[in-house]
């Protein structure tokens, strides 16, 4: 959906600070004056007469017409991200990989080229792969630590760059800053995934971003109960998204735009105990004899903290580890716990342990696994808001088992 910010979404507080924004941020109050908005639940609009809805669908006038297009619910969920993001307009999704897709697609066209960082998730690598060659879109990946080579890998053809960062699942970390000077100066489109760190940690468009992607799926929920996606920006390459989503058809629905805008309404807090958490087991298994190492972005020990440190309030809430013992300790460990979730999703209250070479990336091959940063050993914790020590106890349990 994209907003339909003139008329429905009330008069910001400019001055406001981000929680009280994501809090006072709702649409104009009905004539029952409820305190919480309501969630509108249909599927179309009706019209005043036949002009009323010719000018309607001609777009002469800012208002809904069927919630493929847009809805009330899901202006306020993008009206929120927008001002978390510091974005012009955006359009929601049905989920993470919906915006991930008609985003790029709705920019590119057969001949053209996607620079891509080569640590992505999944499913987007398999767009790139095996989907967008149809089209004879082409890509090239680069190392996320090799950024100094990355303008040797533009063409002619190049039209956009694409990462994320934190990375999935390695939690590694790119310099926005300098992928967005490079973009401006070949002028290219740079696209930010932006799921690990939400909006409230870190927004890409201050460092030269032109379009945010996120997953609302994850942090932005929280609670792991609905799906969505978003993809926030500059205007002129909304409307280019708009215009495909609203013929595709891959539009937010209104009740799970509710769920999320008040789900935005205690990011902030929940956040903040994510990354404290998070904090304290990477911290933890640092000094622990069966961990090779650890790598969460405010670690000091991090590779990248310095850049992390520039770009992020915190850390987020996922912190990546190696087992000693490779693949078969690396099961153990996930086969022994108890308390956490074993899942493949991120963002939650609840904590959730990943082993990706036993599970979601056990059909790639070692060297595969390996180009992604994936090791036999690795594990990926999303750290939850269960209380630090109970997270730790399950953890040291399932360690010493593996």
């Amino acid at each position: 959906m994209k907003a339909k910010k003139t008329n429905e979404t009330q008069e910001l507080n400019t001055h406001g600070k981000f929680e009280t924004n994501a809090i006072r941020t709702q649409l104009e109050r009905s004539q029952f004056l409820e305190h919480s908005s309501p969630m509108y639940l249909t599927s179309s609009f009706v019209f005043e007469d036949a002009e009323d809805m010719r000018a309607s669908f001609a777009e002469e006038k800012d208002r809904n017409v069927y919630s493929r297009y847009s809805n009330p619910n899901s202006s306020e969920f993008i009206e929120k991200v927008c001002q978390m993001e510091g974005a012009e307009d955006g359009f929601a999704f049905a989920s993470g990989m919906a915006a991930v897709f008609s985003t790029l697609a709705a920019l590119l066209n057969s001949g053209d080229h996607i620079l891509s960082a080569r640590s992505i998730f999944g499913s987007t690598h398999a767009l790139l792969t095996n989907f967008f060659p149809k089209w004879n879109i082409s890509h090239t990946y680069f190392k996320i630590d090799e950024l100094d080579e990355l303008e040797a890998s533009i063409t002619p053809q190049t039209k956009v760059i694409y990462a994320e960062t934190p990375t999935n699942p390695g939690v590694d970390i790119l310099d926005l800053e300098v992928l967005g000077k490079i973009a401006k100066k070949h002028d290219l489109i740079l696209v930010i995934d932006n799921c690990f760190a939400s909006p409230y940690l870190q927004q890409p468009i201050k460092f030269g971003a032109d379009l945010v992607i996120h997953s609302g799926t994850k942090l932005m929920d929280g609670q792991g109960r609905v799906l969505a996606g978003i993809t926030v920006g500059n205007a002129d390459l909304i409307d280019k998204i708009y215009r495909f989503s609203r013929i595709t058809g891959p539009s937010l629905s209104p009740f799970n735009a509710w769920v999320l805008s008040k789900s935005l309404e205690t990011l902030a807090v929940r956040v903040d105990r994510h990354c404290e958490n998070a904090l304290k087991l990477a911290e933890f298994l640092e000094n622990h004899e069966k961990i090779n190492w650890v790598r969460y972005p405010f670690l000091k020990s991090h590779p990248k903290y310095e850049i992390a440190k520039k770009q992020m309030k915190a850390g987020g809430c996922v912190v990546a580890f190696e087992v000693k013992g490779g693949l078969k300790a690396g099961q153990n460990f996930f086969d022994s716990i108890k308390l956490l979730s074993l899942s493949a999703n991120l963002g939650d209250s609840r904590s959730i342990v990943t082993h990706p070479a036993s599970t979601t990336h056990s059909k790639l091959s070692k060297e595969e696994r390996a180009e992604t940063g994936i090791t036999d050993g690795m594990v990926r914790v999303s750290v939850g808001l269960e209380h630090i020590d109970d997270i730790v106890a399950d953890i040291a349990q399932a360690l010493a088992l593996a």
